[in-house]
């Protein structure tokens, strides 16, 4: 009886211990004069905001300050695209990223080198795979994206680069 009367004054002590170093986040004073630069439209609200929130926005200052000015405009460009979204496809991009996420480290490096192969076609390029890719059925799709999750894993010979679908929806590699 005594052992568990202790443990539970352990627990309200950590709890609550935890809960007050929880609530405190960083006065706006305490940030580097570059952070509060990056931050400045936060500045009148800083104080108030959960300490959650004034974390992310420093992570995210901290990563801005060190950006390239290639990396900023990009980083704008793709906020502006953001921006631009419905809720529905924001929404939807979330839950892409969720089960980004949950894939497999070699799941998601072979998506992100299908990705490069992608944006390293030249558009016009692109925009055909992208209709041949629009006019299959689902099935079509499906047997597509395997064989190029499956030669993205594998790997496909050294000179072969992943074949665009063909209408009939088969694909293979370039030799």
């Amino acid at each position: 009886m005594l052992r568990l009367l202790l443990t539970l004054c352990l627990v309200a002590v950590t709890g609550f211990a935890w809960a007050q170093g929880e609530g405190k986040g960083v006065p706006w004073s305490q940030l580097t004069q570059e952070e509060q630069k990056i931050l400045q439209r936060f500045s009148d609200a800083w104080d108030q905001f959960p300490s959650h929130r004034q974390e992310r926005l420093l992570k995210g200052a901290r990563k801005w300050s060190t950006m390239s000015p290639e990396e900023r405009k990009e980083a704008e460009r793709r906020f502006q695209q953001w921006q631009e979204m419905s809720p529905e496809q924001r929404q939807l991009l979330r839950e892409r990223f969720q089960r980004f996420r949950q894939l497999s480290p070699e799941e998601r490096e072979a998506v992100r080198k299908a990705r490069r192969w992608f944006k390293s076609l030249p558009e016009d390029r692109r925009q055909e795979l992208r209709e041949q890719f629009k006019d299959m059925s689902p099935q079509e799709r499906r047997a597509y994206q395997q064989e190029l999750r499956r030669q993205l894993l594998e790997g496909p010979a050294p000179d072969a680069t992943p074949k665009a679908p063909t209408q009939s929806g088969s694909s293979a590699t370039e030799e």
